[in-house]
Parts: structure tokens; C-alpha cells; sequence
């Protein structure tokens, strides 16, 4: 009766919005036709030509997901009423793998993957409005862990240029980002038009990565392949040649692809704001922060296209999120009837261009090792700047000991056999503070 209670408390288009695409997501996942997991992606041919077992297959997309889900996903999620795509497509993974490869698990896999999306929805909510009811409520101390984020993701370019050009052009970008958000501080806002016209405000932290990424491509784009020898051929091109019945077998599931594409894009428009496809967005998105929110999923969907891409090409598996282009196209566009036109376009093009897209990267190895960058980029500044909020909002929580137990977490981590993902010790350290704290109080040693 509770759960039900929660569940009509959450609009009914919300509801219908995300159970939608957990059905999609999981029946695709059942049939071999997307898969959310990058490890995953290589064993789903495996079992399609018969050298892996259903059974297989579903236990290794189990042990590949959950970790994720419970040490990663979820608790982002907690730290803002949004959820990180990773806790919705990882456990669709695990829903379509576990099921039948038949007819009735085709279906029972789309029954469950809605079923999973709204029970992940209403168990957030619940969790959230349970943490408030303790003695020491640090939901919005858990918030500011996020923090350090909006003020550091602008300088990830600066680390690419340096991983890839060397340490003096990205002290340089770095140079540029922070004059760049300097600058814009001191302008504050801009005024269009007449006097009594209200201003713009802009923000220095989107204008600063603006800048920085800007550089960035700017270096990337300068880096050409070199001159190929007569019947020579580039390696993605060698590889389009020999699996192009697998880039076949993507497009022939162009139209599920697309509405997967505009759904997902409708979720992650700032007026839903259901889903953010990584942790600095969603921490933007929380801010209301839409500008910035935006670059940084276009940086990140850079990111992802020598990744999904190549994974795709050689696997005949796709994404069912594509290469988060349409995270961009929700926010960017922001009215959920055009977001879902624009998200379906996008996941169109990216299926139809994918063999066109890897001849592309050919030409710019520098495109296709900057992607490579910023996914360790944004990774090792995540790791900073969660790691550093977790610390500041564990002291709000507990003064002293709260730094003492978030190091102690985080260097503990380190020795484990099976550690967290280091970006995830912030928001679960600072979890553990809070349940922590309200021990403390109930026994008396606050």
C-alpha cells in the first residue's frame, strides 16, 4: 500500500515516460540489438553465433552491472532528483539478458524493464524521504557533494590538451579557461536591446569551458592521418570491410534505435529532467545550471563516438542511448515534442552515418584519441571533485570526523579486492556519514 501511495504521487507522464523506456531498453537488450554496458557489448555476439551460453552471458552481465548500479548509479542519483542513466540501462542490461531468448521473454523482458524503471523511480523517492525523517536529516548536506564540480568541470579540456599534446599546451588552455571565467565574472551581465529590457546573466563556468573546449578541438582537429600508400587502407576502414553485416544487422533495428533516441532525449529535457546521462550534468541540471549542462553532454557525447562507434561496428550491437548526442538535444531544445523529434533524427543518423563516421575518424586520429582523453579526463577530475564535496559536505554532517571517515573510505578503498569506482566514494562515504550521524544521535554521542 506504501509503494502504491508513492507511486501516485509521481506525475503519470513521468511514470509513462520512464517505464516506456525501460520496456525498450530491456526488450533490445533481450534480443542482442543494444546493450547499455561497453564490456557487455563484445560477449553479445558470442552468444548470437553460438559460442556462449544464454546462461553465461546473463551472469556476466549481471556481475558487470550491479556493482555499478548499487556503488555508482544510485548514489548519484540520491545526491539530486535526478536519476544517472547508468541506474536505469545497466539494470535493463541484466532484465533482457536474464530473460528467454523467445517470443515470452521478448515480452516479459519489456513487462519487467517498465516495471524495474518505475520501482527505480519510487524506491529513490522513498529512500530520499527516509533519510529526511531521521534525527540528523543530510539530504541537503548529500546535495553538496556535487559541489566542487560545477566549479572545476570546465578545466577537463585543459587535462585532454596536456594527455595529448604535452603538459605545456594544456598549462596553457588552463591559462585561457581561467582568464576566460575571470573575464565573464567581471562582465557579470549583458544587456540586449532597451534599457528597461532585463538583462542576461551568463556564467562564467559555461563560458569558461566553452573556451576550453574550443582549444581543445581546435588542437584535435589540427592532427590529420598521414598520407596512406596506394591500396592501403585506415583501420576503421579495414574494419567497416570486414564486419558490415553487423553495421547491417544496427540498421536493421533503425526505427526501435529512434524511439529509444526520442524518448531517452524527452527524459533529459530540463522541463522532465528525469534522466542526465553522467554526474556533472546531473549535478548541473540540479543547479538549473541548462547551459552548461549542455556542453558538458556534448563534450562527454564527443567523447563516446570512437567508443560506441567501433564497439558497434565490430559487435553489431548498439547503445540504446547512442552516443549520448541526444542528451544534448533534450537539453539544448528543452520542449519535449521537438526533444523527441530531434532525439529520433539524431539516433537516425548516427545508425545510417556509422560506417561513414568510422572512415571519418581516419582522417582525424586526433578527433579519435581526443575521445579517448576525455572520458579519462572527465573521469580524474570527477575523482577530484567528488572526492573533495564528499569531504566538505561529511564535515557538514559530522565536523572532524566526517573528513576522517570520507579518507579513511577512500584509502581503504584502494586495498580492496573489488573496489568502488573512485568517483563513486564521495556521494557513498558521505551516505555512510549521515547513517553514521544518526547512530551517534540515537545512542547519545552526538
Amino acid at each position: 500500500m506504501e509503494f502504491l501511495a508513492k507511486l501516485m504521487e509521481i506525475p503519470l507522464q513521468n511514470l509513462a515516460l520512464m517505464a516506456a523506456i525501460g520496456a525498450i531498453s530491456a526488450m533490445m537488450a533481450n534480443r542482442g540489438i543494444a546493450v547499455f554496458h561497453d564490456g557487455l557489448r563484445p560477449l553479445v555476439p558470442e552468444y548470437i553465433e553460438g559460442r556462449m551460453s544464454r546462461k553465461a552471458l546473463a551472469a556476466t552481465s549481471f556481475a558487470l552491472s550491479f556493482g555499478l548500479v548499487i556503488g555508482f548509479g544510485i548514489p548519484f542519483s540520491l545526491t539530486a532528483p535526478i536519476i544517472l542513466v547508468h541506474s536505469l540501462l545497466l539494470g535493463t542490461d541484466v532484465i533482457g539478458t536474464w530473460t528467454s531468448d523467445s517470443k515470452k521473454g521478448f515480452i516479459l523482458s519489456g513487462i519487467l524493464g517498465a516495471l524495474y524503471a518505475i520501482a527505480l523511480m519510487v524506491g529513490l523517492k522513498s529512500v530520499v524521504e527516509l533519510f529526511a525523517l531521521m534525527p540528523v536529516n543530510f539530504i541537503s548536506a548529500l546535495s553538496k557533494v556535487g559541489d566542487p564540480i560545477i566549479a572545476c568541470f570546465a578545466i577537463f579540456p585543459a587535462l585532454v590538451v596536456s594527455y595529448q599534446y604535452g603538459y605545456k599546451k594544456g598549462i596553457w588552455v588552463l591559462i585561457a579557461t581561467i582568464i576566460g571565467y575571470a573575464l565573464t565574472k567581471t562582465v557579470g551581465e549583458i544587456q540586449f536591446g532597451a534599457a528597461d529590457t532585463k538583462p542576461v546573466k551568463i556564467d562564467p563556468n559555461g563560458v569558461a569551458l566553452l573556451f576550453s573546449m574550443i582549444a581543445m578541438f581546435y588542437f584535435a582537429m589540427r592532427e590529420k592521418a598521414k598520407p596512406l600508400a596506394e591500396g592501403q587502407k585506415g583501420s576503421n576502414e579495414m574494419l567497416v570491410g570486414l564486419f558490415s553485416e553487423r553495421v547491417k544487422r544496427i540498421q536493421k533495428h533503425t526505427w526501435l534505435l529512434a524511439l529509444s533516441g526520442g524518448l531517452t532525449a524527452v527524459a533529459a529535457t530540463m522541463s522532465f529532467s528525469l534522466l542526465a546521462e553522467g554526474p556533472v550534468s546531473l549535478q548541473l541540471m540540479a543547479q538549473d545550471q541548462q547551459t552548461s549542462a549542455t556542453l558538458v553532454a556534448l563534450a562527454r557525447a564527443v567523447g563516446f563516438i570512437p567508443l560506441v562507434g567501433t564497439t558497434a561496428i565490430a559487435t553489431g550491437v548498439y547503445s540504446p542511448d547512442g552516443m549520448k548526442f541526444i542528451f544534448v538535444a533534450g537539453l539544448a531544445i528543452d520542449n519535449p515534442i521537438l526533444a523527441f523529434i530531434a532525439g529520433c533524427v539524431i539516433m537516425i543518423l548516427e545508425v545510417k552515418f556509422l560506417a561513414n563516421l568510422a572512415l571519418w575518424l581516419d582522417k582525424y586520429p586526433g578527433v579519435k584519441a581526443c575521445g579517448d582523453h576525455i572520458r579519462t579526463a572527465i573521469t580524474k577530475m570527477l575523482e577530484v571533485s567528488l572526492l573533495v564535496g564528499g569531504m566538505i559536505a561529511s564535515n557538514a554532517i559530522l565536523p572532524g570526523m566526517g573528513f576522517m571517515i570520507v579518507a579513511g573510505i577512500y584509502l581503504l578503498n584502494r586495498t580492496s579486492k573489488r573496489p568502488l569506482v573512485e568517483m563513486a566514494i564521495g556521494p557513498v562515504a558521505t551516505i555512510i556519514v549521515g547513517i553514521t550521524a544518526n547512530i551517534l544521535m540515537l545512542i547519545g554521542l552526538n
